[in-house]
Parts: structure tokens; sequence; C-alpha cells
């Protein structure tokens, strides 16, 4: 399109999705001229300069504040009206500007004649420009002379922006002449979509309209296909910075993926190319639908509120949506709970809901933009294979390739077969060729006719099927279909989940997406691409396996989430209904439905239990019965723990799972009569007198008798060995320990053997702590000669194992922990304090006692918040009451920390005494809670 002449254009509104309202009346916010009468009035009576500024900048401080205030009063009363907060804002900014421009003009560095250099026009860009402001954005401002700066206008910039410094603003500056204006924006593109953005406020009006006509005759004309290719790219830049993904849980609503970025992005490309004001005037021009840009004003309207009730609750320049203030904002914006969720996953889910109408809209956008060859086509090799399968098809199909890309033949495409819907998307994937984004709107604007009758189709279910069962494409596919709605249409109970957020730390993306992604991690393994990581998990693939049955357990897995009722009881209900209108048959159906029922089974085992133990893996054989239930399952928790987010597997987890899986593959396959107990013991034993060959007969002889068999089932040969050094090593040292990496744990092993005495695990524990380690494993035995040999496996806060250059302090501190010299609950106190982002988690603590996990000990497993000394408070609890732990799993889920104990009393027996067990939950859920007992408080520290 042509630029239309300047006095041809009408006046820009600058405005974003055309809502233009302020949230309050003018004449209630600020009224310029008023503010300037003010000013003149003091002039006349104070003749003092420093008086007359002094007294100006408290009228213009007054002002301020009292415009922020009202405009926040009103959008507490408006909780959604974003955009007129954001321009009622920037209003109130206009008016200051204005009085500090005509204080300084005409008061303070007044001129009677002006040369033709001595002229000034003040200028709006950026953002404000836009004339949109959050609560705490910058101030963007241009200082436009006529070609150079004079005396004159030097001395007005320099005092207004030590006014507007006073005021305590952020001012983004700068000042130039229109030649430095576009010789600077030639070549860099922020400050010319900056300067896309201008917007008068004060001072030479003709000067300003200079720059925004050669702005346009000289710049942006001609040269739109190198600013849109620069944004794009920008974009994607942007994207990869803040997660490459719109469904993190914790997004960054300014810059991420969806954001408010994503919509200025089109806003600036439609300016720039069409020349609009608003969005609503890209309906006339083709571009949009009138229901797309209501879409784009809805989403611009949800997220500048988001935006507006961050910045004011943080009091600052916040644009990342933490936990602790979605939980504000939600209930802010009148958000409550119901049906299973939360008033902060209902909050976040129209975010989300948002954020994916907003990459739709890009792609609608994309689209117009290739048409007009104002933005690069796809690549070359995707171009070529589009063109090969237009080659390979007839004419009569339903779908050809137009800008590389894959689109339909024309509108009544989906009319004519509703089936095309669904084969749209597996062409393309077959063709590696992107949908058009004109073929997905049409699929948008046609979802009425995924009905019953297609749900029902036998051959929509064919091939529906083998879209998800497409080892090398089916994660892209869902997530295709998952964009456009088409996933949720035709499978209703999985579109109840879309855009839905767990609210917790643990879990990383939305319910959807983390079931799309558990899918792609499939993909790799079926594909045998992670054979390193997954060598179990690969070869079981390999060895052939029920596909259907596989990648559909995973895609209904978490399908019962957002419901009052246990998740895995609802999903497996649901797969019941589904998997046969999918087409399987009874036999596969009831496998998915077990696997569904099932699915965190072999997790919660392997991170929660003592696999060491016989009994618990015997229990867990016994709950899955047959060596195929077991395959599927190991890799469907490869998958689902892979796709919870970055960082959440390691070799820890897969050294836990790969072991439950050969013990417990062991006992289905008569392995089990090689794992009783006693042969386990006698081979462990063995073992060691092979690996301590340099040592006399007699010394290990009496090593050999000093352990209890629980001590030979817990640890490794290597371990053993370890212990075996430090008690010949040991002399009159209280303690002797020793650190080494385990690398197949992704943790340092720390082994220490001093006196056994009450307390002593909570002490060294208190010492991890102090040190900052994170304890996720533990094993702590005493010898019939009262020592104790306790082996701790550690990380740092960031999962990874404990430094090497912090090895001497830790074994520092747990020597005076342990000599009394440092009194671990004294310092874990000072330094306990809830970060503000998890302030809103509520983790309710509850106490399990299971006197069938193992044979000889009594498991207590507590679910609770996690904090620092957690564990110390924990175990000095446990001692207190004259227990021994001789195991601890340590487990945590982001906030919610699982710690299970496995004891014994003094006499070496379980803990049935209901009565018992009653004292020590309450005594357990006070020491969670952080409300420590008196009795339990000098019970262990001495």
């Amino acid at each position: 399109m042509a630029v239309t002449a300047l006095e041809e254009r009408p006046e820009p509104r600058r405005t974003f999705a055309g809502l233009a309202h302020l949230i309050t009346p003018e004449h209630d916010l600020c009224v310029p001229s008023s503010i300037i009468d003010q000013i003149d009035a003091l002039a006349d009576d104070l003749t003092d300069p420093d008086d007359l500024r002094s007294a100006v900048i408290e009228i213009l401080s007054n002002q301020l504040k009292e415009g922020r205030r009202k405009v926040n009063g009103a959008f507490l009363q408006k909780p959604d009206a974003g955009l007129r907060c954001a321009r009622s804002l920037a209003h109130v900014m206009d008016c200051v500007i204005v009085g500090a421009m005509h204080l300084v003009t005409e008061h303070l560095h007044p001129i009677a004649v002006r040369t033709s250099g001595e002229h000034l026009a003040v200028i709006a860009v950026g953002g404000y420009g836009r004339g949109e402001m959050a609560p705490f954005s910058d101030v963007d401002l241009l200082f436009l002379t006529p070609y150079k700066q004079t005396a004159w206008t030097e001395s007005v910039v320099e005092a207004t922006l030590y006014i507007l410094w006073d005021l305590k603003l952020k001012i983004g500056q700068s000042t130039r002449s229109p030649d430095d204006c576009l010789r600077l924006a030639r070549r860099d593109f922020t400050i010319r979509t900056a300067l896309l953005e201008q917007r008068f406020i004060f001072g030479d009006r003709d000067l300003f309209e200079e720059l925004d006509w050669r702005l346009w005759t000289e710049l942006f004309e001609g040269t739109a296909a190198e600013f849109v290719e620069a944004k794009m790219t920008e974009r994607d830049e942007r994207h990869e910075r803040h997660g490459g993904s719109r469904y993190m849980l914790e997004p960054q609503i300014k810059e991420g993926k969806g954001g408010l970025r994503d919509l200025q992005t089109l806003h600036w490309i439609s300016t720039y190319i069409y020349h609009t004001d608003t969005a609503w005037d890209l309906v006339g021009m083709g571009v949009y639908e009138r229901d797309e840009v209501q879409r784009f004003a809805d989403a611009a309207k949800f997220l500048w509120a988001v935006r507006c009730h961050l910045h004011d609750l943080a009091s600052r320049a916040q644009e990342k949506l933490t936990f602790d203030r979605q939980v504000e904002i939600a209930e802010r914006m009148g958000y409550q709970d119901g049906g299973g969720m939360m008033a902060v996953e209902r909050f976040m889910q129209t975010y989300f809901t948002h954020a994916k109408a907003v990459g739709n809209l890009t792609r609608i956008f994309s689209a117009v933009l290739e048409a007009q060859h104002t933005k690069r086509l796809p690549r070359f090799s995707a171009l070529m294979q589009a063109l090969s399968f237009r080659t390979a098809s007839r004419s009569d199909e339903p779908f050809t390739v137009e800008s590389g890309r894959l689109t339909v033949r024309d509108d009544q495409v989906f009319a004519e077969d509703p089936l095309n819907i669904l084969r749209l998307f597996r062409d393309a994937a077959r063709a590696e060729a992107m949908v058009h984004p004109a073929a997905l709107r049409l699929v948008t604007q046609n979802l009425d006719l995924i009905d019953d009758d297609l749900r029902a189709n036998k051959a929509a279910n064919e091939l529906f099927l083998e879209m998800l069962c497409d080892r090398k494409h089916s994660e892209d596919m869902l997530r295709r279909l998952n964009e456009t709605q088409v996933l949720g249409r035709f499978i209703p109970e999985f579109g109840r989940i879309v855009a839905m957020m767990q609210f917790n730390m643990y879990h990383h993306y939305t319910v959807d997406e983390h079931i799309i992604r558990t899918i792609g991690v499939l993909n790799q393994i079926d594909r045998l691409e992670e054979e390193d990581a997954h060598p179990v998990a690969t070869e079981i693939l390999k060895g052939g396996f029920n596909r259907r049955v596989l990648y559909v357990a995973l895609l209904m897995h978490d399908i019962g989430k957002g419901s009052t009722r246990d998740h895995s009881e609802l999903g497996a209900e649901i797969a019941e209904i589904v998997c046969p209108r999918l087409g399987l048959d009874d036999a596969e159906t009831e496998m998915v439905v077990w696997l569904v029922r099932h699915h965190l089974d072999m997790s919660d085992t392997a991170q929660k239990r003592d696999i060491s133990d016989p009994r618990t893996v015997s229990d867990f054989a016994a709950l899955v019965r047959s060596p195929q239930r077991l395959r599927l399952l190991l890799v469907l928790t490869v998958c689902d723990i892979r796709g919870v987010g970055p960082g959440v597997w390691n070799n820890w987890k897969a050294q836990l799972l790969r072991h439950l899986y050969w013990d417990t593959r062991d006992v289905m396959t008569g392995g089990a009569e090689e794992g009783t107990r006693a042969h386990r013991v006698g081979t462990a034993r063995q073992d060691l007198s092979a690996a301590l060959r340099d040592w006399s007969p007699d010394q290990i002889a009496a090593e050999l008798q000093r352990h209890y068999p629980h001590y030979w089932l817990g640890l490794d040969t290597a371990t053993h060995r370890i212990f075996a050094e430090l008690a010949r090593d040991q002399g009159d040292k209280p303690m002797v320990s020793r650190f080494l990496p385990d690398e197949s744990r992704d943790a340092t092993k720390a082994c220490l053997y001093t006196a056994d005495h009450p307390g002593i695990f909570a002490r060294m524990a208190g010492a991890f702590a102090i040190a900052g380690a994170s304890v996720v494993d533990a094993r702590s035995y005493t010898t019939n000669d009262g020592m104790a040999t306790s082996a701790f496996w550690l990380q740092d806060h960031d999962g990874s194992p404990y430094e090497a250059a912090r090895l001497p302090r830790l074994r520092n501190t747990i020597e005076r922990t342990l000599k009394g010299e440092v009194i671990a609950r004294h310092e874990i106190n000072e330094r306990t304090r809830i970060k503000a982002r998890e302030s809103q988690f509520k983790v309710p603590t509850r106490i399990v006692f299971d006197n069938e996990a193992s044979d000889l000990l009594t498991l207590i497993e507590v679910n609770a918040r996690d904090r620092l000394g957690l564990l110390h408070d924990l175990t000095r609890t446990i001692a207190a009451q004259n227990l021994n732990i001789v195991s601890a799993i340590i487990t945590t889920y982001g906030e919610h920390a699982v710690d299970a104990f496995y004891v014994k009393d003094l006499f070496g027996h379980k803990i049935r005494a209901q009565q018992k067990q009653d004292r020590l939950e309450a005594r357990l859920i006070e020491a969670a809670e952080g409300r420590m007992s008196k009795s339990v408080m000098g019970a262990s520290d001495h």
C-alpha cells in the first residue's frame, strides 16, 4: 500500500487494539491547561526562580501522586480494565511533562525571539508514545531540535530532565534532529520501532510533523520487508531467551511467547505496512476477521490488566508472573475456587488461553505477509518437500501447496468431508511441510464440524490413532491439533485440561503441554535416539511393544486432572470410555486403563521407598503382576518424568527406576529364589571378602561379623569397602569420613563413621542443612560394637552433585555439630525464610505409618512443605521418641517434600502400638510446621 500524504491521513490515535478510553474521565484525573494556569499564577507571586521551581515541583509531584492514586482506585474497582489503566497513566504523565516544559520554557528559560535553531518539540516514543504505561514503566522522551542543539535548547532539556528526575521518574531520553533520527533509525530497528510510535506532547508541532512526514516518505516507504524480517527475527530470539514455550508456569508476560510483546509486534508491523491506527482497521483490509480482532482485543485487555496489577503489587516494574503474584492477581480479578480447581489455576488457564490465541493471530498475520512477499517464505528444504507432495497428489485432492505450505483447495474442503480436518495435519506431517495459516484459520472457523458424528466415525478414529502413534511426527501433530482446538474438540475429555495449570513448583508446563511433551519423549525413544540416556526403555521398545497401548496411555495418563477426585482413578475411567471409541480392543483397553490408574506407582515406589528391601520389590511385583505391564509402565514412567520439565530427570531417578525394574523382573521370572534375604546377605558378604583381598583372614572375619543384615542389603560392595577402611583407619578420631562423587546418581556420596548415640542422624542432617547440602537419600546402620555407619547422598539445591570445593567446610561443620560446638537448630532458625514467590503454596502435612512395607521395620512417610532444616527437625523428633532410623528416602516435588523413614525401637521392634503412633504423628506434624515441642528441642542437641 502506498504511503498516503500526511495531510490526508487522520490524526493517529496510537492506541492498542482500539481501546482508547480512560479509566475515569479526563477532568477527574488532570487537565494540562489547569496545571499551566497554576504555574503561571505561582510565577506572578514568586520572583525567585529556585522558589518557583520548588513550588512547581511540589504541584507536579502532588498531581502525579493524586493522578496515580485515582487511576489505581478506579482500576481496583474495574480490575480487568488494564488498557484503560495504561492509557490513563500515560495521560497523567502527559500532564506532568507539559507542566514541566511550560515552567522551563516560559519562566525559567524564556526567550522572546527565537532563531531558527531555537525550537524544540517533546515527543513520546516507544510504549509511552503508544499511549500505554504500566504503573512503573519508563518514560521514553525524544527532545527534537531543528538541526543541532543551541545553548537555549541544551538549557531547556537539562532543566526539564532535572525536574523529572526530582519527581523520581525513570526517564529514557535522547536529543536529536530529524536528520539524526533518520540516520540512526536506518541502521537500528529498535530506534525505528520507537519512532514508529511517536506522539506529540509539547512544543513546536511543525517540527514533529516534519519528522513524521520524513519518516514515512524517506524511511518507512519501501522498507516493509526488511522491517518485518527484523521484527520476526527479534521475536524468535526473544522467545528463545524466555523459555521457548507459551506454557511456562511462571510466564514473562511482556517478553515471553504469547505475551504483550507479541501483540505489539503485530501492531508495529501492521502500522508500518498498512498505516493502521487500530487492529480493527485490519478487518476492512482483509487481514483479520472481526472475531479474530476481538480475540486480539480481549488478549490485549487481559494481558494489560495482569501487567498493571503485577506492577502495582510489586511496587516496581516486574514482568515475570511469579507464583505468589498469580494468587494475588487471581483474587483481585475475582477468580474463585471450584470444580476441583483453585482460583489461581482458573486465572492461569485464562492466561494460557489468551497466550494461545496470540499464537494463532500471529500465524494468520504471517500468512498475509507471506502472500504479499513482505516475509520470507519457509526454508528451501520444506518448500521442496511440499512441492514434491503437490506433484504426487492428484488434482482432485483436497489440499495444495501455497507459499511453500500445505493449504486447502478451496473453502468448502472441510464442509465436503469433515475428516479432511484431520487429514490436513496428517498430510502436512507426511510431507514435512508447515500448514498454511490460511488453512489453520479455516480449521478454526469449521470447528463445529467436529461433532458427535465425527467422533463416532470409525475412519476418523483410525486416522487419529495413526497420527497419535506416528513415531516421527506425533508430538508436532498433536501440538498443532491442540493449538487449533481440534484435539480438544475431537476428544472433549482432553479439551477440559487444555491450558490447565497445576499450581505447584514441580510441574513446568500446563497439563496439555506436559502430555504432548511426554509423547515427544516417547517419539525420541521409539526412534532409538535416546539409547544412551534410556538404555532399558530403548531395549524394551526394540523388543517389540503395542504402540497403540503405550501412546494412548500417555495421552490419557493425566486427563483426569482438575477434579476433586484422584486424577489416576478418574483418568482410568475416562480411558475406559475413550479407548473403544478410538478402536482399541478389550485387551488393549484393559492395559491402557491399568497403566493410567497406576502411572505414578513405579515412580513413587522407586523414589519414596527403600528398593533395597526385598519386601518393597515383592509388593511392587504383586501390584504389577505381569512382565508386559512392567515393561510398559517403565517406559511410561520415564516419559512422564522427562515431560515434567528441564532438570527434573537425572541419573539418580534413572538408577532407581532401573534397579526397581530389574529386581521386579527377577521376581516375576523366577529369580526370586536367588533374591531371598539370606542369599542376598551371603552374596554381599562374599563380595566384600573378595574386595578386601589384601586384608588378613582375621580382619575380614571381624569386619563381616560387625554388621546386621540390613547393612548388607542396603549398601553396595563399594560402599561396604569404604566403611571397612574407615573403621580400620579411625584410630582415636571421633569421626572419620569420605566424600566421593557418585556419577550414577548425580550426587556426592558422604560416608561417615562415628560412635553411635541418640540423635546422631539428626545432627548430621542439621549439619548438611547448615552447609547448604540437600540430602536426597540416606542409610544409617549400627554395628554390634556400637558404631554408626551412615551414608548420605548430597546435592546442591539445583539438583547437581555437591561442589567438591565446599566439602572441607561441610566436613568441619559436621565435626563441630557432632561435638556440640554448633547447635544446628539455632543456625537453621536464623536462615529459615520462605521466598516470596513460594509463600502462596499450601502443602498439608500428612503422616503415614506402614508396618507392611518391610518385614522388620516400620515405614513412616511424612508429606510436608519443603524448607531448610525440615529433615533435621523430623529426625530430631523421631530420635526424641527413642527410635532408630535405619534408612531415609528423601524426595522433593517442588515445594512438596516426601520423606520416608524406616525405623525400629530400641529393642529392634516395629512401632505397632496405636498410642505411640498417635503421639509420634502429633510431634512430627509440629516439627514439619516449625512448631517444635520443648521436649524435642532439647532431646537431640546434647
